[in-house]
């Protein structure tokens, strides 16, 4: 085999891996969620892909033309990263959610693609050597190139491909290259039977675009799709991966419906005189339902919305009206790095409302963080922070101890059923360096409403008491968390 020829399977084969790898966490968030643990899955299956493709590629090689063999791995390959997608849909929904739902769908969809491919770079090996002389520089050369293929699968998916095409097209895209690639390098004789695999490369492109999934939009970060309330004809519900985020009423930008958002208005309310204008930062915007109310309730307020995911915010735009929201502005990208550019004392509320699935992302949880957003708030500014999770609450008990080891007042929002055994949901943080009125937030929240069970500083931290306190050195909050399905 040339060594150009060698050369750029290894690269191909090893792109490939890593573009089936990036985009696996995508695609199996709708159906396990985005945590740690289906990340983790990810990577856990392609190194375990990976060792067993190195171990059978190198072992057919030996046994069997190399050429042919690394001809024939490319073919399955190709194949595989077609069917990732469709098998991804097909078996989410059976599956569930949870850690071991991960690691099986995950297998399920991507173990194959990533064993064949692996199995490209020893076959191509085996093919360029002819002794022993010069073996080092063959191997050596060819396994950097595979690892080189593997850096620039990982950068072009992460950088530039997930901003410019569709999943489907970017998996279409590289199962092509392996498949044109593996006939190509295929001794001639081998060449009629791979072409007969063209009917299979059909089906599965077709079922790649055509297996249906539950998306409207797959963003860089999130499957996003907007579902109409059967109970309002104007109601709408924008869902990111499998969690409804945001709830609008088209029209009526004054609407709340999820309780965490009314609880939110209580806060503020609570905490300020009724029409006052604010300034307030959001961390997360989603459908930007806050800044609607605010702009609706408090005229002459100003948002800031620090929103991770443009893609989220141009569905909103074009979906659920989040265009042209008064005294709105919106800047995309991380949200602790987007509040560390805000000016010292520039606000008087800060909104705590951003997920990885269903946990607060780690790095927004700590006190680190909390010392950002204590520097963006004037004195006396009030925090409210969102926090999903269920008994026993581990995850809620340190968010509360970490955010009254830097704040003066901790209190807690909740239903009764929400706090008390077995139950769970959205938990409130509320938090500020002046007291506030446990009473009148009780109160606030029940003029919209909903049950209140307002825990004040002296119970908050009684509730707290024994949890870790979260610092960027250790914050396992994919691991503190208590889900349905646990």
């Amino acid at each position: 085999m040339r060594l150009a020829l060698a050369r750029t399977a290894a690269v191909v084969s090893g792109a490939a891996i890593l573009v089936v790898e990036t985009l696996a966490t995508r695609l199996v968030a709708p159906y396990v969620g985005l945590t740690l643990e289906s990340t983790t899955a990810v990577i856990g299956v392609a190194l375990a892909g990976i060792a067993a493709g190195a171990a059978l590629g190198g072992r057919w090689a030996d046994r069997r033309n190399p050429a042919a063999v690394a001809a024939t791995m490319l073919v399955v390959g190709g194949l595989g990263v077609l069917a990732v997608r469709p098998a991804v849909r097909v078996l989410g929904p059976l599956l569930g959610a949870g850690p071991s739902a991960a690691v099986l769908l995950v297998a399920a969809s991507t173990l194959v693609s990533v064993t064949a491919l692996a199995a490209v770079t020893p076959a191509v090996t085996r093919a360029r050597l002819t002794g022993l002389e010069h073996s080092g520089e063959v191997v050596g050369g060819l396994s950097a190139a595979g690892t080189l293929g593997s850096l620039a699968g990982t950068f072009l998916t992460g950088f530039v491909l997930v901003a410019l095409l569709p999943v489907s097209a970017i998996l279409l895209v590289t199962a092509s290259a392996c498949l044109v690639l593996g006939v190509v390098v295929a001794p001639r004789p081998r060449r009629r039977d791979l072409l007969r695999g063209g009917t299979a490369a059909a089906v599965l492109a077709v079922a790649l675009v055509a297996v249906p999934g539950r998306c409207d939009a797959d963003t860089t970060y999130y499957c996003a799709s907007v579902q109409p309330d059967p109970s309002d004809p104007a109601g709408r519900y924008l869902v990111l991966d499998d969690l409804r985020h945001s709830y609008v009423r088209l029209g009526d930008p004054g609407h709340l419906e999820f309780s965490y958002t009314k609880r939110f208005a209580a806060a503020i309310d609570a905490a300020y005189p009724p029409g006052r204008p604010l300034s307030v930062v959001h961390v997360g915007g989603g459908a930007l339902t806050m800044p609607r109310w605010l702009a609706a309730t408090r005229p002459g307020s100003t948002s800031t919305v620090l929103e991770l995911d443009r893609g989220v915010l141009h569905l909103g735009v074009r979906e659920l009206g989040a265009g042209g929201i008064p005294g709105t502005a919106v800047r995309a990208g991380d949200a602790r790095v987007g509040l560390a550019a805000l000016p010292d004392r520039s606000a008087d509320v800060v909104v705590g409302d951003a997920f990885g699935a269903r946990s607060v992302p780690w790095h927004l949880s700590t006190v680190e963080f909390l010392d950002q957003v204590r520097r963006v708030l004037r004195p006396g500014g009030l925090y409210v922070l969102n926090v999903i999770d269920r008994d026993p609450m581990d995850l809620v008990r340190a968010v509360t101890a970490t955010v009254d080891a830097r704040f003066a007042s901790t209190l807690l929002a909740a239903s009764p059923a929400e706090l008390g055994p077995g139950g769970g949901g959205n938990v409130v943080v509320v938090a500020s360096d002046r007291p506030v009125d446990p009473a009148a937030l009780a109160t606030a929240v029940r003029a919209r409403g909903e049950p209140a069970d307002v825990l004040d500083p002296a119970r908050a931290r009684a509730f707290a008491r024994g949890a870790p306190v979260l610092t960027d050195d250790r914050a396992p909050v994919d691991q503190l968390i208590t889900t349905a399905q646990r």
